[in-house]
């Protein structure tokens, strides 16, 4: 019985460090498999275009603005970044989207009920396809130069009210127009969609009043032409 003790306790000693040595590597091997984590890319561009940002317009509903995939020239997707909280909005954007995709350019209707927002959603949108033109058709010191340009039309006071209108110029052409000041008339309302949207058929001030809305479309039509001899001064 003496002679068993010390073999059994060089049998225990002689396994702990073979308990030591594993232990010792599977914690290796734990550590090591973790260590490699990969980040998400966080490229704008991808197999399925070149995303470009629009410029974040602010309304009296809250900040409007859009995220455009491009297939070279071709809008081939738009996704809204910010967007009002309110359900005419909600239920406006896929209607706008679906008419950008149609149109392949700003230039479409606004949204009966969400002029506000649709009004923001255009100029956001034609501020990246600006930026993907000029990407695509020019060097980064050049496109600086032919950057988008806003200027204010003068202020007409009419009977109704003040009118003042913010061109937006994409270089000589007028890509969007937004009221500055504008009656508190329903009339005027109506009228300032149609208003904008020939104006951005015609290039120019020289458009057809909107019946029912004479004074309103005279003095939009006024500041329209100061903020076209502003750009080209």
């Amino acid at each position: 019985m003496k002679r068993a003790i010390p073999v059994l306790v060089l049998s225990i000693a002689g396994l702990i460090p073979v308990w030591r040595y594993e232990a010792s590597t599977s914690t290796t091997s734990t550590t090591s498999t973790a260590a490699p984590t990969p980040t998400p890319s966080s490229s704008s561009s991808s197999s399925s275009g070149t995303v470009v940002k629009g410029t974040t317009i602010k309304t009296e509903k809250g900040p409007v603005q859009v995220e455009v995939t491009f297939d070279g020239d071709k809008i081939s997707a738009v996704r809204m970044l910010q967007q009002p909280n309110h359900p005419q909005t909600t239920a406006a954007v896929p209607k706008l989207v679906v008419e950008t995709l149609k149109a392949q350019s700003a230039d479409i209707d606004a949204v009966s009920g969400a002029t506000i927002t649709s009004d923001a959603y255009k100029e956001s949108l034609q501020a990246a396809i600006d930026a993907n033109d000029s990407d695509t058709t020019s060097s980064p010191s050049a496109s600086a130069s032919t950057a988008s340009q806003t200027v204010a039309g003068s202020t007409v006071d009419t009977s109704k009210g003040a009118v003042q209108v913010e061109v937006t110029f994409a270089g000589d052409k007028i890509s969007s127009v937004r009221m500055l000041q504008q009656p508190n008339h329903p009339q005027t309302t109506a009228a300032v969609p149609k208003l904008v949207a020939e104006t951005l058929k015609a290039q120019s001030a020289d458009i057809d009043a909107v019946s029912g809305a004479t004074i309103t479309s005279d003095g939009y039509k006024e500041s329209l032409q100061a903020a076209l001899d502003a750009k080209g001064a």
